[in-house]
């Protein structure tokens, strides 16, 4: 931290004393001159100077309640007090009761004088301590953010103290360090598994040619087929390439948004699958009422056809899927239902984050089931078919993401999964760019 800022501080604590202070001598000496006499009335009180024991005298008293009191006594003689006697001593009289008024407003106003100048330089110093004092947690905060790097993100502030503003902020940067810990440690995760992804083809590729060179003799029958399966190794590379930009592009947000129908883009993206299902013997059943919606119409046709692939894909022999569309309370949803093997329900989350695949869940009927994946025991895994990449779920959550949909699943007792995305209203004049580094699956 700053000194200026300290400084700054400083000189706003002074100057608030300072007309704090000049504020209440100003107040105290008003009141105190209210207080004291301005003038005096005469008053003359005779009395019978031999019946009584007493003897004549003149009386002069304050006016306004006061005790200020002087007393005028007349000649010796018991002559009553003439006139000008009495004139005489009410001028007197008035005369001391203003220098009195006047020295003790003066006094008063050089001691208060005194007192506010020595106030105001030991203000300086309390206010420097002040200003220290109350930039210490923001001195601690700063010290941590300069501490902590890329690779001691796991480290945290933990302010202790009252449960004030200060210390919701220091809360509120060990919130931001968590988020930004688990993004860094999933960007690592994605790009040592990426990584994976493409050297596994490449890896393929340069096995097969290398095979096919060194076979002796080399066949036009041999080369290919070595030209064959690299060419279905560079496909794999292309889809995967291909998933990437799009997980990419949906991680990023939207620029602006466009009305679209989710309803007629599911019917579109269900059409161009019905062969597939019907090969992989998957029946498919479609309620697809209108939807509108607002995004981007490509980002939402890779949603559906995500969503679809793995209902068809991920299914068994004979199983069903199911795909609704429509308005709920206002709202553009899709849901996907298909049958296939059984998931865990504390796997769920795995399955809509990058190139994460569920181990073998299940055996029947002489073959592994896999969530993905489905090949019979003893056999050499070949190329992943299309879409076993492990990106088509975190496609979805990521494009739900950037529309701002929310994404619920939930697995099926009997087997299969249950996927809805529901795409809030929105007015075309009040769309703004939503980023959210949340991935979550809210379960439904």
């Amino acid at each position: 931290m700053k000194r200026t800022v300290r400084l700054r501080l400083t000189a706003l604590y002074v100057g608030l004393f300072l007309a704090s202070g000049a504020c209440l001598l100003v107040i105290t000496y008003l009141l105190v001159a209210q207080q004291l006499p301005g003038t005096l009335s005469v008053r003359s009180i005779t009395g019978g100077g031999t019946g009584d024991g007493t003897s004549p005298e003149v009386v002069t008293g304050g006016t306004a309640g006061t005790s200020a009191i002087t007393a005028c006594v007349p000649s010796p003689d018991g002559t009553p007090p003439s006139g000008a006697q009495v004139t005489a001593c009410s001028k007197a009289a008035q005369a001391e009761a203003a220098g009195l008024r006047r020295d003790t407003l003066d006094q008063l106003l050089i001691e208060s004088g005194v007192a506010f100048g020595i106030m105001a330089v030991a203000s300086v110093g309390l206010g420097w301590l002040v200003a220290g004092r109350v930039l210490r947690p923001l001195r601690t905060i700063t010290a941590a953010a300069r501490r902590i790097s890329a690779r001691s993100l796991h480290q945290r502030i933990a302010m202790t103290g009252p449960d004030d503003e200060l210390k919701e902020l220091g809360d509120t940067f060990d919130q931001l360090l968590g988020r930004l810990d688990a993004s860094f440690r999933a960007q690592r995760q994605f790009v040592a598994n990426a990584s994976h992804e493409l050297r596994t083809p490449l890896a393929r590729q340069r096995t097969l040619l290398e095979v096919a060179l060194r076979g002796r003799p080399a066949t036009n029958a041999s080369l290919r087929l070595a030209c064959e399966r690299a060419l279905v190794a560079g496909e794999q590379q292309e889809r995967l390439i291909t998933a990437l930009l799009t997980l990419a592009r949906g991680e990023r947000g939207l620029d602006a948004f466009e009305p679209f129908d989710l309803g007629a883009v599911a019917a579109e993206t269900l059409a161009a699958r019905r062969d597939e299902a019907q090969a992989r013997g998957v029946t498919v059943t479609a309620d697809l009422g209108p939807a509108p919606a607002l995004g981007d119409p490509r980002l939402a046709e890779r949603l559906a056809a995500n969503l679809a692939d793995n209902a068809i894909r991920y299914n068994v022999p004979g199983g069903l899927v199911e795909i609704t569309s429509g308005q709920r309370d206002g709202q553009a949803f899709l849901a996907v239902t298909n049958t296939g093997p059984v998931i865990p329900p504390d796997q769920l989350g795995r399955l809509f984050q990058p190139f994460q695949r569920l181990a073998p869940s299940r055996v029947a009927e002489g073959r592994r089931v896999e969530w993905g994946r489905t090949e019979p025991f003893g056999t050499e895994r070949g190329p992943a078919e299309p879409g076993g990449l492990g990106l088509g779920l975190a496609i979805v959550s990521a494009i739900a993401a950037a529309h701002g949909a929310a994404l619920h699943a939930v697995t099926r007792a009997a087997g299969g999964l249950t996927v809805e995305v529901v795409f809030p209203p929105r007015r075309a004049d009040r769309i703004t760019q939503q980023q959210t580094g949340d991935r979550s699956v809210v379960p439904a």
